[in-house]
């Protein structure tokens, strides 16, 4: 028999190029639902669970805070330790460090986010009968007159008295992200995102009349003394948590702690802040 040819081999088939890792997005992101106890943030956070599911905060990866900047602040304060971004919906009554509320689209909206790092004011106070109370405030820390009569504070900048004697209402130190709430009523000072200052802002300052406070960097420490504090006490205040009556308190910036705020895009704090100055 005649031979015969041989069968060509198939050529080898290519292997596929192996495919690039995908870089994470907020969009795959587990979501922790957190809302304050109003009607409209809980019935929105029925709404959004629904939609959306909710996982334990020890899982999540990015928490969704449904409330006004006061819920805003008391999510912050409380999974400060986990290091989460924070993304706020407004439902409340004040929004500046929240974003619009809608129901729709929340992955991409979350995607999309940027995110801005903002570090909060150390207090340290010490009371009348020798107490320490210390807490952490995003937004201010105040002293503020608790009886019918002036406070007399003296004020001292990184250990060198600057103002011998401040008859006032009260006094507080806020961050950037702060000086659009009572430091704005107290007629401070609006402080851009990045600038690295406090404001220091008197409240109905009497004497020295005219003076309308400082601007400091944020590695200033400040302290009040309160002169004359069992005639004319005075208590402390961070973010809401107070100190009761005081005989000093010391102020200053926290850097090694960052809250992680997420914004929609063009909508962060540098943009509103600086939106504020001209309404």
């Amino acid at each position: 028999m005649p031979e015969q040819p041989p069968v060509p081999e198939e050529p080898p088939v290519p292997e596929e190029p192996p495919v690039p890792e995908q870089p994470a997005s907020r969009e795959t992101h587990r979501i922790a639902f957190m809302a304050s106890d109003s009607e409209t943030a809980l019935s929105a956070l029925g709404r959004l669970v629904a939609r959306y599911g909710t996982v334990p905060l020890d899982a999540a990866s990015v928490i969704v805070a449904l409330g006004g900047d006061g819920f805003m602040l008391q999510t912050l304060h409380a999974t400060q330790g986990l290091g989460l971004p924070v993304y706020g919906m407004n439902c409340g009554t004040i929004g500046f460090l929240m974003n619009e509320f809608a129901e729709d689209d929340l992955p991409l909206r979350l995607a999309a986010a940027e995110e801005e790092v903002v570090h909060p004011l150390a207090m340290h106070a010490t009371g009348r009968d020798g107490t320490v109370h210390r807490a952490l405030a995003i937004n201010e820390v105040a002293l503020l007159r608790a009886g019918p009569q002036a406070a007399r504070l003296r004020i001292t900048i990184n250990g060198k008295v600057r103002l011998e004697e401040l008859v006032c209402d009260g006094a507080l130190v806020c961050t950037a992200a702060g000086s659009t709430a009572y430091n704005y009523s107290a007629h401070g000072p609006i402080l851009p995102i990045g600038a690295e200052v406090l404001a220091l802002t008197p409240m109905a300052a009497f004497r020295p009349r005219r003076w309308r406070g400082a601007l400091l960097p944020t590695t200033a420490t400040v302290r009040f003394d309160v002169l004359d504090y069992e005639k004319r006490p005075v208590m402390a205040d961070a973010d809401g948590r107070s100190a009761g009556e005081v005989a000093a308190v010391e102020v200053r910036s926290d850097p090694a702690i960052g809250h992680r705020l997420l914004f929609d895009p063009g909508h962060g704090l540098e943009e509103r802040l600086t939106r504020e100055q001209f309404l």
